[in-house]
């Protein structure tokens, strides 16, 4: 029963919230460790985390992957005495949720749930917190029961709430009827000061926090403001997919654009020449960045904001979506001493992230490790990151010179373009250095072909070489609203599937639901072509082999292929049908 608790609370909340606790006051840290889930080596490291990023303890080991969140969450309830919930599970009345204003559980990262007689159910991932418990105890006048849940569903539930006030149809209706619209002519002949004070009024600025509020409340990863003659439209990049979102008034076209410029610290005055920026705010209890990339185009500046969240990075590669054989060659290979690991991939398939949580893995006081990136997305502690700026100079070919001098360990390249780049990375990997990068290929066999073509030999490929990796990304199928689907074995051999897997097939489907904006998706993973470079391959590399060739030898020695990673998900019942034919091709 969501709204309505009918069991007897357990333990009653506030200060006698620890009578008889007796231990369970200790730091939850020395707890853990106690309990053997966690090394005091993981504590520390978590707890340096906790320094910079300001999370709580619990999300900092969860976020490096020392424990799963449910064993915290279990963990946490048995220490506390607690009952956990499902928050994800129940359809909160906003009558409830109103009960607590919307800073304070953003504040406290606290949702109320459902009302006994004088008893407030409330979800916290931390119920130790006495100053909270008693906080909202006075704000609501009302007894206050301490149910357990995890800090993402906590904060994924806060963020469905943290919208600004106004809809989107009545911040278009302010801007109708408040803006002056002689000062957001469409003219190319605009005055500089008129596009400022367009920029500054209100309902332009409200309708421009709505759209970033939007972004980050369905979790998007980009966002696209495209003019066109006579419209213009706001799309939401949402697990890969493009939705429209709003059309806002053309005649404002300058107006919004102006706006994010001045955000971004970009001159609004220039706008024949592509620009590129930054905007930082504080979000949904964390700091949130959007890469602005604004383009002339033929009716206006096309404007694409990528959201770069930190607190959703994934580094533990337990859980980006590696089969058991693959995870264990990718990891065996980025602890060589030396050599090259690429990873490959067109634009927004998850390179970055694979090769963050390698580097995440890999970030030792023992290990010196610099990157070149272009642009850095996120900032990862122990790491020398250098920001790549063509204009003065400073390219990955200049950079990986200037590493091999600063005596490093680990180098990884943000992204191998020319043949300069690909000899000294080459070159380094050689020389008894580990070398991570990544280039645009279809599919890992072929990214041999594609240093070649580059103009770096034959021999030098096949001895620099320890691995590569291709990979696409899939939606998940969201489990809120999942539902088994009939398929026809003719549709299922035409996949990919085996005759004698048949049997063992249960396809599975989204209907579409609250949590997961009607989609049927919620969330995203990777499918894998992992290519070690057996003596048999770098044999064929030597020999100048097609790619061809030497994707059926690598499948003959026991490479997972793309379509075949897409396959096993759909058999675990992890994505779906289409999102396998839209990520793979037939082998």
């Amino acid at each position: 029963m969501p709204h309505e608790v009918a069991e007897k609370p357990r333990v009653a909340a506030g200060r006698l919230f620890w009578e008889g606790l007796g231990a369970v006051a200790k730091k939850i840290g020395e707890l853990l460790v106690q309990e053997g889930l966690v090394t005091i080596e993981q504590l520390n490291r978590a707890l340096e985390e906790q320094r910079h990023s300001g999370d709580r303890l619990g999300a900092a080991l969860v976020k490096q992957g020392v424990i799963d969140e449910e064993i915290l969450c279990e963990f946490i309830a048995r220490q506390f005495s607690c009952p956990q919930v499902s928050l994800a599970k129940l359809n909160i009345r906003k009558e409830i949720v109103g009960l607590i204003p919307l800073e304070i559980m953003h504040k406290y990262q606290a949702v109320p749930f459902g009302v006994m007689g004088h008893t407030l159910h409330v979800a916290m991932a931390d119920p130790g917190n006495l100053f909270i418990i008693d906080d909202i105890r006075f704000l609501t006048r009302k007894n206050v029961q301490v149910h357990v849940a995890a800090d993402s569903v906590i904060k994924q539930v806060i963020g469905s709430y943290l919208t600004v006030d106004d809809s989107i149809d009545d911040v278009l209706g302010m801007l109708k009827e408040e803006v002056d619209v002689d000062l957001v002519q469409t003219s190319d002949e605009v005055d500089l000061s008129s596009l400022e004070n367009a920029a500054e009024q209100a309902p332009v600025v409200k309708l421009v926090n709505l759209i970033l509020m939007e972004a980050i409340r369905k979790q998007a990863s980009d966002i696209h403001l495209e003019p066109y003659e006579k419209t213009m439209r706001v799309r939401l990049r949402i697990d890969g997919v493009l939705y429209e979102v709003m059309r806002p008034p053309i005649h404002l076209k300058n107006a919004l654009i102006s706006r994010i410029k001045i955000m971004a610290r970009l001159d609004i005055a220039e706008r024949r020449l592509p620009q590129d920026g930054r905007i930082r705010l504080k979000a949904k209890g964390s700091e949130m960045d959007f890469r602005v990339s604004i383009l002339p185009t033929l009716f206006g500046e096309k404007i694409v904001l990528r959201l770069l969240d930190k607190s959703g990075l994934q580094l533990d590669m337990t859980k980006l979506g590696f089969e058991e054989l693959q995870y264990k060659n990718f990891r065996d290979s980025i602890y060589l001493p030396f050599g090259m690991v690429l990873v490959t991939g067109p634009t927004g398939s998850g390179k970055t992230t694979t090769l963050y949580s390698a580097l995440s893995d890999l970030n030792k006081t023992s290990h010196n490790i610099s990157t070149a990136e272009d642009p850095v997305e996120y900032n990862l502690v122990g790491i020398n990151q250098v920001q790549m700026h063509e204009a003065i100079g400073l390219t990955f070919a200049a950079a990986l010179r200037s590493f091999l001098r600063q005596d490093p360990d680990i180098i990884m390249v943000g992204e191998i373009r020319d043949f300069e780049t690909a000899e000294i990375a080459v070159k380094a990997a050689l020389t008894g250095h580990l070398v991570l990068s990544t280039l645009h290929t279809n599919d890992a066999p072929s990214t041999i072909n594609r240093l070649l073509n580059m103009g770096v030999e034959a021999f030098l490929v096949s001895s620099a070489v320890n691995l590569v990796l291709a990979q696409r990304l899939v939606r998940k199928i969201c489990p809120e609203c999942k539902t088994v689907e009939d398929v026809p074995a003719e549709t299922l051999l035409d996949l990919g599937v085996l005759d004698e897997e048949l049997g063992t097939f249960k396809c599975y489907r989204g209907k579409g639901c609250p949590a997961c904006n009607d989609t049927g998706y919620r969330g995203r993973i990777a499918l894998y072509e992992i290519m070690p470079m057996y003596d048999q391959i770098r044999e064929l590399v030597l020999m100048g082999a097609s790619a061809a060739e030497i994707k059926k030898e690598s499948i003959r020695l026991g490479m997972t292929t793309l379509r075949r990673a897409g396959i096993n998900k759909l058999k675990l019942g992890v994505t779906s049908i289409e999102e396998v034919i839209r990520s793979s091709t037939k082998d």
